[in-house]
């Protein structure tokens, strides 16, 4: 790290604390002089800081720009933050998750960007990824190194964590639509999509790219007009009670720290209760003609148990639905 970055890091490990220039100067060795430089650098970022007389620097607590420096220290294994890359802007999280894994990036490392230039969704819908309040982020997970024998359950593993942390950092309960989808108050805050490479001799699957796409503070005015009335914030009022930082930080956390580690029934349950549609009329879409069904289920693998107008009781893996009015 350069001496921006470290003095970066100090910051963020103290946020809303001050540190006096003297003692950031002996403890990278560095002079006043260069101290205060480096602070003006990480102004002219976007950085607040406050210098205060005789107790010294001090980052604003509702700074919220993404950096390693700023979601280290909500990490739970120290490793984690030399697995991290924080871009300015990416065509998508995704694509360069899997040149890197390609390329044989280690299991546990993620990517993250600002802004998506080309940021999508499943069957390739774009997916609206503006800068400075979002949190756009992928995941390589190794094959060899998952503590569950179902792939398939990722997807479903990762909407129950993205999920969680939302709870344990403020007061909303987010609900799942079937397979993806997180929603809040009736918008979507949060898109999943879940690809693989497959060894073509051996059948196996080589790595999994999770991305994880949230909108953490997006104005409901700034979404395409075709969003306006689908898609919205998580902080859609006041100001945000966690930063994106400690978001992907707690995220981060849940999904690839070596202590939580759950059962693939577990899973399944905890996913179970948080389903929107469960009881609902849905249309099933992405499968041959469109129809309707009741919703009643999901089974052991995460497909979605529905019975058709005709009585007939299936399980859906794949396609997508959408919510209809109780009947």
């Amino acid at each position: 790290m350069n001496t921006k970055t470290h003095i970066l890091a100090l910051l963020e490990g103290n946020r809303g604390q001050s540190i006096s220039g003297e003692y950031i100067a002996e403890r990278l060795n560095i002079s006043r002089s260069a101290v205060w430089k480096s602070i003006k650098e990480l102004e002219k970022s976007g950085y607040k800081i406050k210098a205060v007389t005789n107790k010294g620097y001090c980052l604003c607590e509702n700074n919220d720009i993404i950096s390693v420096q700023g979601i280290s220290p909500y990490l739970s294994t120290e490793d984690s933050s030399e697995k991290i890359f924080v871009y300015d802007s990416l065509e998508s999280t995704n694509k360069t998750a899997k040149e890197m894994a390609i390329s044989g990036a280690k299991h546990g490392t993620v990517i993250i960007a600002d802004n998506q230039t080309a940021g999508r969704g499943r069957y390739d819908r774009k997916f609206f990824s503006p800068p400075g309040h979002g949190v756009y982020m992928s995941l390589i997970i190794h094959p060899s190194r998952m503590w569950f024998e179902t792939p398939t359950l990722l997807t479903i593993f990762a909407a129950v964590s993205v999920c969680e942390t939302i709870e344990s950092m403020t007061n909303m309960k987010p609900q799942v639509k079937w397979v993806n989808d997180i929603f809040l108050e009736g918008k979507k805050i949060c898109g999943i999509l879940t690809e693989a490479v497959f060894d073509m001799e051996s059948g196996n699957i080589q790595w999994i790219v999770i991305g994880i796409g949230i909108n953490f503070s997006t104005p409901s005015i700034d979404f395409p007009d075709d969003l306006q009335k689908i898609a919205g914030p998580v902080f859609a009022y006041g100001n945000p009670t966690c930063t994106r930082n400690q978001l992907i930080a707690g995220i981060i956390n849940r999904m690839v720290s070596p202590d939580i580690q759950r059962s693939e029934k577990q899973i399944i349950e905890e996913y179970r209760q948080r389903l929107m549609m469960i009881g609902k009329k849905i249309k099933v879409i992405g499968l041959g003609e469109p129809y309707e069904a009741i919703a009643l289920d999901i089974d052991d693998l995460g497909g979605l148990i529905v019975e058709k107008d005709t009585g007939e009781i299936i399980s859906l893996s794949a396609g997508e639905i959408s919510v209809r009015e109780n009947l």
